[in-house]
């Protein structure tokens, strides 16, 4: 009975090693192959640069906004539009995390297309940077598009100017409500934006209400004046994830403001900046002006496990956007498409 009980033991503690060997450094398995790599090498980069997590997140939204989830936001050069891709677009400044995603295609081959390892990179992230409070399940099976045009992403993406009713617009014609406007805006509680960006929230005419403290923070670090000389440098969108000079400047204290302190965290945050007026965008504060969308706001600075739930499932919705046109592939680089011409 002994050598019984030693041998069952010992194949207990086997079992016990494998599956460990499977499992994710931040405690998340999956039995696919292909997702578990792509959680793997997300979590390797997010360990040396927290904010590759955001840029991933952000890569998944403009990736499918245009044309559906088809890997288009990666290409550097495409048979129809040259090297004027979507990469190219204004409303794409600060795009990044294209070299993780590379780093992915490597490790996985045909074995996912390039659409696949942008939306699992999204979902990844998104669990890593919440701490495992938002997570969902996706499947894969996407294929990479083979148009990618700047001009299209301009004119579809939304704009940090756009008032409220053409953001409303711009999410209804993808079938998306306004509370899912309002779900999806809270992850501008990570990331960093260009003064390009938020320029018209610094002072004069086009300025929409910003807490004035904030405002003088922001036009400290960066005045408008540095994009007459050339330059065009970013804050996060998060004063939270600021430095202490600034929080002070902005008078902003995440404690007091009942705010996660810990920096770069996919959190409910955005909500109780918005409610104060200290967030970036015009796009950002024009959501307090309509009343469902400011209820929600509130709603969601209230309960932020509602929020991560909804987020969640909005992730879901735009990760699965069907991909729209023809002559789909599974990109051997995802910067390239396989043939120099299409029919």
């Amino acid at each position: 009975m002994a050598k019984l009980n030693a041998a069952v033991l010992s194949l207990c503690v086997v079992m016990a090693l494998a599956f460990l060997a499977g499992q994710s450094a931040a405690g998340r398995y999956y039995p696919d192959k292909v997702q578990d790599k792509v959680r793997n090498e997300v979590e390797k980069a997010i360990a040396r640069d927290r904010s590759i997590g955001p840029a991933l997140v952000r890569l998944v939204f403009h990736d499918c906004w245009i044309n559906g989830c088809d890997g288009s936001v990666l290409l550097d050069k495409t048979p129809t539009d040259g090297t004027n891709t979507e990469k190219k677009a204004l409303n794409n400044i600060g795009l990044a995390g294209f070299e993780v995603i590379d780093t992915i295609k490597q490790k996985v081959g045909a074995g996912a297309s390039c659409a696949d390892i942008v939306a699992f990179a999204a979902r990844d992230a998104a669990d890593i940077l919440s701490s495992g409070k938002i997570f969902y399940t996706i499947p894969g099976g996407r294929k990479d598009g083979v148009v990618s045009s700047a001009a299209v992403a301009d004119a579809n993406l939304p704009e940090s100017t756009f008032d409220f009713g053409q953001l409303q617009n711009n999410f209804d014609a993808r079938g998306f409500t306004v509370e899912e406007l309002v779900v999806l805006s809270g992850a501008h509680s990570i990331g960093v934006a260009h003064l390009s960006s938020y320029q018209d929230r610094l002072g004069g005419a086009d300025s929409t209400p910003i807490d004035p403290d904030y405002q003088a923070a922001l036009n400290k670090v960066t005045p408008p004046s540095l994009l007459q000389k050339g330059q065009n440098p970013t804050v996060h969108n998060n004063a939270r994830d600021e430095t202490a000079e600034f929080q002070k400047d902005a008078a902003y204290n995440p404690v007091a403001m009942g705010v996660n302190p810990a920096r770069i965290v996919l959190d409910n945050s955005y909500y109780p900046n918005n409610l104060v007026n200290k967030v970036l965008f015009k796009s950002d504060w024009v959501l307090r002006t309509d009343g469902f969308a400011a209820s929600k706001l509130e709603e969601y600075k209230n309960n932020a496990t509602e929020w991560n739930s909804d987020f969640a499932d909005a992730m879901v919705k735009l990760s699965t956007l069907p991909a729209q046109g023809k002559n789909f592939e599974i990109r051997k680089n995802c910067r390239v498409t396989n043939q120099q011409n299409y029919y």
